[in-house]
């Protein structure tokens, strides 16, 4: 008699059933009694630093993930992050390593986070998928659209399941808001502006740099070739590398793809344009000279969807972003999600208290649309990995919404607007403009 499959075997063998419908046990699903190890999602984390030690947590919380290796090119956060995962467990066992594609060799792994500067998530998250790995990748999905693009064609390609980690797209309020805008509570919507100031410490610091950096000896901790990967050789700066990466536009795109990847996300929900987006982007903004940050500031942009409707962007404050329709407006606070409107009767009681929408709050009966609810980010990225069903926020929707802030960065780089076709990915009669979607990668690394 043959033996019954595990899940793990399941998940491994279902690529070609993806439409067929899956029941996962309770107990697979987290609900009841504790599963079993053999029962696990068992996964590796790529990347250990910022955001990584929240990832990691984030699966560690997760009784049905089994985290078995770390890696990171920094030993130091490397050791932090086995420490953690053994401690966790209170074993010895998590394996480490410096080199993602060694991790990627483990026998039995099912899934990772990417949780790397930006510039290195297409290379790690289409090697992980191209060894049948799923993938939670951090936002914004990658450092370029020719980048991104080849993230989305490889999920579609290998059928493995990838979360992109634009978080706001599980949160309640942000899908209640989504969903008022598309069931039209304020009237046709015309206008969403877009507001992401820079006004918070790191902004203050980065922009009030100027003058070359200082070059001290490379730590000892830090492999800093491999943490540059293909972009091109510089001289190790601590204000290069860890974390003040995002506002060097070979590493990461500013605030426009740090926040934008959030705010314009929901935009993109709220319209209903997850595989699509604007046709037009026009886009002004500010290098601030001789600084080693060369993200722009003081940015201001207007990008055009063809069916008229434009989403504005400006630095003015509070962050987030307001939905203008024929019958008032719908603010939404990134992060959080906190929502005020023009008529406060459109919002249920809960929220004109100051509450948030709850994922057993009924949706009202006149809804047409209806977007759904997400246990959370990274549960439903674990939901998905065990249902093969594709998550909040797909290697689609993360393209998509990750192509509108480039070209905003393109746009602003060039002093010119950019002509776009959605349906194509492609930048219309503007050589110089489409020659920026891709850029040069550095030997061996390739997406």
């Amino acid at each position: 008699m043959k033996s019954k499959a595990t899940r793990r075997q399941f998940i491994k063998n279902s690529s070609s059933l993806m439409a067929a419908p899956y029941f996962a046990p309770a107990a697979a699903l987290g609900l009841g009694k504790t599963v079993a190890p053999s029962d696990r999602i068992v996964m590796g984390a790529i990347g250990c630093g910022g955001k990584g030690k929240h990832n990691t947590q984030q699966f560690l919380n997760d009784d049905r993930v089994q985290v078995i290796a770390a890696c990171d090119v920094d030993s130091a956060h490397l050791k932090t992050a086995t420490q953690k995962i053994n401690q966790h467990y209170k074993t010895n066992d998590c394996q480490s390593y410096e080199d993602f594609r060694d991790l990627l060799q483990i026998k039995g792994l099912d899934a990772v986070h990417v949780s790397t500067p930006d510039h290195w998530h297409a290379v790690a998250a289409v090697h992980a998928m191209r060894q049948c790995k799923d993938v939670y990748c951090e936002k914004p999905l990658a450092n370029s659209i020719g980048e991104s693009r080849a993230i989305r064609n490889t999920a579609q390609s290998t059928g493995r399941i990838l979360q992109c980690g634009s978080h706001e797209r599980s949160n309640h309020n942000c899908r209640f808001a989504a969903e008022l805008v598309r069931n039209g509570r304020i009237g046709k919507l015309h206008t969403i502006r877009i507001q992401m100031p820079c006004e918070q410490p790191h902004h203050l610091t980065a922009k009030g740099t100027t003058g070359p950096l200082e070059s001290p000896p490379v730590p000892s901790s830090l492999n800093w070739d491999f943490w540059q990967g293909h972009t091109h050789p510089v001289d190790y700066a601590p204000q290069r590398c860890h974390f003040w990466w995002r506002f060097i536009l070979n590493y990461g795109g500013g605030e426009m793809t740090d926040r934008g990847a959030h705010i314009i996300d929901i935009a993109q929900l709220a319209l209903g344009m997850d595989n699509s987006g604007p046709v037009k982007f026009e886009a002004s903004g500010k290098q601030i000279k001789d600084s080693p940050y060369d993200a722009f500031w003081d940015y201001e942009f207007t990008n055009t969807y063809e069916n008229g409707v434009r989403m504005i962007g400006a630095t003015n404050g509070p962050r987030g972003l307001k939905f203008e329709g024929s019958d008032g407006w719908l603010f939404v606070a990134i992060h959080g999600g906190a929502l005020s409107a023009s008529n406060p009767d459109i919002l249920p009681e809960k929220i004109q208290k100051g509450g948030n929408v709850s994922i057993n709050d009924p949706i009202p009966d006149d809804f047409r649309v209806r977007l759904g609810r997400s246990p959370g980010h990274h549960r439903n990225f674990i939901d998905s990995v065990l249902s093969r069903k594709p998550t909040m926020a797909t290697a689609e929707i993360g393209h998509r919404t990750v192509t509108i802030c480039h070209l905003n960065n393109i746009a602003m780089k060039l002093g010119r607007p950019i002509h776009w076709s959605p349906q194509r990915e492609a930048i219309i009669d503007d050589r110089e403009a489409g020659q920026l979607l891709v850029p040069p990668m550095r030997a061996p690394w390739s997406v």
